[in-house]
């Protein structure tokens, strides 16, 4: 009988304990669309969402609402016909970034001048959320590309000269799962160079006349500056995802022009550089 009693009074501790726990941390309550925030929408216009950082996932609830990512942070939305009543929700639209989400009821209305065609997404709209394929935001890796555009160069010997201009390699850091390759070109040509487009790759260190080159493009994930046209100087920082490659290849950045004469220049980046690549302090990223 002691037995019985002693596990008895253990059991309703254990109960008043755990209620305890739910009063001082309720559970994260349940959103219905009544409590959402609503947008108005008619078939006539095109209602334009604009995230803070870029958009990784949008769910829309039915098919009665049409929509499409013209750009990483924006997303365009419209009823696909006419015929619904006023106060109708047409969807549910849900919107994952990188680090938060929000939804949207869309609510029908008939009068053109009461449908919305801008919405910024306010941060009071929206719920923290954990990506786990984001490791780096993109608001990050620019906060980061821009303290080691204050840094000095610590590479003084990976360059090339073509056409006139010389290429250098100014600094590798290595962030998280990312390489921020930092370099700049010095013009003495005196004819503006005019980008086409800027491309990293992995490729062979050299390549027998019998042998085509394997050649494997790599998928900036952020570039930092984004003028396409040079006179003297140009300078910039290219991330990409953290890698590892054998000693006869190389990791190559090239300039493409748009000019009809198509001047390119490359610079080759050997595994042992990148060995040397510096983890970036976290104290210079704080330092405000």
């Amino acid at each position: 009988m002691n037995i019985n009693r002693g596990i008895k009074e253990m059991r309703n501790r254990l109960l008043g304990l755990v209620a305890g726990v739910l009063a001082v941390c309720p559970l994260t309550a349940q959103t219905t669309y009544e409590e959402m925030g609503q947008l108005t929408v008619n078939e006539q216009v095109t209602t334009v969402i604009t995230a803070t950082e870029p958009v990784r996932f949008v769910d829309i609830s039915t098919d009665k609402v049409a929509g499409d990512q013209p750009i990483n942070n924006t997303i365009r939305l419209k009823p696909k016909e006419a015929g619904h009543e006023d106060g109708e929700v047409l969807a549910i639209v849900t919107i994952v970034t990188e680090r938060y989400r929000t939804q949207y009821a869309l609510v029908y209305t008939t009068r053109l001048t009461e449908a919305v065609t801008d919405k910024e997404i306010h941060a009071a709209e929206t719920t923290a959320y954990y990506n786990p394929a984001v490791s780096l935001s993109t608001e990050d890796m620019y906060r980061f590309a821009r303290r080691i555009w204050t840094s000095p160069a610590r590479y003084r010997n990976v360059s090339c000269k073509q056409h006139h201009m010389t290429m250098r390699l100014n600094n590798i850091y290595t962030v998280g799962d990312y390489f921020f390759l930092d370099f700049s070109i010095e013009n003495r040509a005196r004819i503006r160079f005019d980008i086409d487009e800027i491309r990293v790759k992995l490729a062979d260190k050299k390549v027998s006349k019998a042998t085509n080159a394997q050649v494997i493009e790599l998928q900036p994930e952020m570039m930092l500056e984004q003028g396409k046209s040079f006179l003297h100087g140009y300078r910039n920082i290219v991330v990409i995802r953290k890698m590892t490659f054998p000693n006869d290849k190389v990791l190559t950045i090239e300039l493409s022009e748009k000019q009809i004469s198509g001047r390119n220049i490359s610079l080759n980046i050997d595994y042992e550089d990148v060995l040397n690549a510096d983890s970036f302090n976290e104290v210079l990223l704080n330092e405000e």
